[in-house]
């Protein structure tokens, strides 16, 4: 058999066992190692496992996952996430759907501490859906803006999503992260205006909440200040070159900590829990991590991923063009597949491409993040839906992927702008880069 088609059944019998279920790690080693087996022989294949496992947990970049899973878990655990919501739901919470917007900032400010999407549905689901039953918000728009604005989580840096793009194809995490914050921004206000306009069309999807003094909203932004305080730390010193994404990190959950013992929320607890939570996470994404790079490494040895780039190449698309029909190709595998699998078995073909195309990595880098949040709540898999169906069990699924459709939609609009428009991502980096 010809190597390619070696790399043509490895590649289907690895969608098989994702769509059976079988856990993306589980799947990914096991069709690389017997994929290497089949190349190289017994030998060669275990070399690689061993080479990848050594390369992969000795990496200094990667140790920026674990620690900023840390930031988002300490955040939560010691209220911190809980200060955000209210100052926020205080201030706007008098807007026609003012409760979903604040939701929608809200997760914004959590993406900015802990670079999750899930996480940030599971922390911020059990605090805004409450106050929207109370105040008779439609269910498909309350739990819709909940599982959407969650996206945003990995799009705001720090960004888990980010860090795995950047050591995959070697862009630079720091570039990537400075390029996320103009996208998120526009990303965050967008989301907030589509809930607005639909809201003060049809009051009843979203009625007005409680009216708060000006002294208590003051008050308020007080409990605001360790979580921006922090963010601008982190951002602040990657963009002025004081230290690297990773010692970022390392700094933010300092930061967090030293917060907390001053706040007296620090306990023996909340630790525990949130190291626990960190540990779990972490080593799943370290062996998705191992995995792509074996599977990588078998579809190189077949020429199957140089088949494909020398594919779309001849295809002589231009720029816009190739855009267009990863996009496409972006939506439908996001039916399918969940995030990671997503991104790992689509990052080695299209990458080469773009480089080929004088794209420049970092903006497709963002471009890829916002797909990734497109798939998060994509019909019919959509992790972050069925996250929000068990914080919303009076809400039907197919009612909550109806209330995500707009900001779907609102998401491309957002895209086609910044295809439009690049320098709205790469202006920010460049300025750092003169530094």
């Amino acid at each position: 058999m010809a190597p390619v088609w070696i790399g043509v059944f490895g590649l289907g019998a690895l969608l098989v066992l994702i769509t059976l279920g079988i856990p993306i790690a589980v799947s990914l080693l096991a069709v690389g190692a017997i994929g290497l087996i089949v190349m190289g022989g017994p030998i060669f294949a275990e070399t690689q496992l061993v080479l990848n496992l050594w390369d992969q947990g000795t990496s200094f970049a990667l140790t920026a996952i674990p620690l900023y899973l840390l930031m988002g878990q300490l955040v939560f655990r010691t209220g911190l996430a809980t200060d955000l919501y209210d100052c926020i739901y205080k201030w706007v919470g008098r807007m026609p759907g003012g409760l979903a917007i604040a939701s929608v900032i809200a997760s914004a400010g959590f993406g900015a501490v802990s670079g999750g999407s899930a996480s940030s549905v599971v922390t911020l689901g059990p605090m805004c859906m409450p106050e929207m039953r109370k105040f008779k918000y439609d269910g498909g728009l309350a739990a819709g803006s909940i599982a959407s604005a969650g996206t945003l989580g990995i799009l705001i840096p720090p960004s888990i999503f980010m860090v795995a793009y950047g050591i995959w194809t070697e862009t630079s995490i720091g570039s990537l992260f400075i390029a996320g914050i103009v996208p998120g921004l526009i990303m965050t206000l967008a989301f907030s205006a589509l809930v607005y306009v639909r809201c003060l069309r049809n009051p009843k999807l979203g009625p007005v909440g409680e009216a708060f003094p000006v002294g208590v909203k003051v008050r308020s932004l007080i409990r605001l200040l360790p979580i921006l305080l922090i963010f601008l730390l982190i951002i602040g010193g990657i963009y002025g070159g004081v230290f690297d994404p990773t010692e970022a990190a390392a700094i933010g959950v300092v930061g967090i900590l030293v917060v907390a013992v001053v706040m007296r929320r620090l306990s023996l607890a909340a630790v525990s829990a949130a190291l626990w939570g960190t540990s779990r996470t972490s080593v799943m994404i370290f062996m998705i991590l191992v995995g792509g790079h074996v599977v990588s490494r078998f579809l190189v040895l077949t020429e199957l991923t140089s088949k494909i780039v020398q594919a779309i190449t001849s295809l002589n698309l231009s720029s816009v063009g190739l855009i267009f029909c990863f996009t496409l190709m972006y939506i439908v595998l996001g039916m399918v597949l969940d995030i990671w699998a997503m991104l790992i078995l689509t990052v080695p073909f299209v990458f080469p491409v773009i480089v080929a195309h004088n794209i420049y990595p970092v903006w497709f880098g963002v471009y890829l993040i916002i797909m990734c949040e497109l798939a998060a709540i994509t019909p019919p898999i959509g992790l972050n839906v069925y996250i929000m169906a068990k914080v919303a069990p009076e809400v039907p699924v197919g009612r909550i992927f109806g209330g995500v459709m707009p900001f779907f939609l609102t998401a491309l609009a957002v895209l086609a702008l910044l295809v439009a428009f690049p320098d709205l991502v790469t202006w920010l980096p460049s300025q750092a880069l003169k530094r």
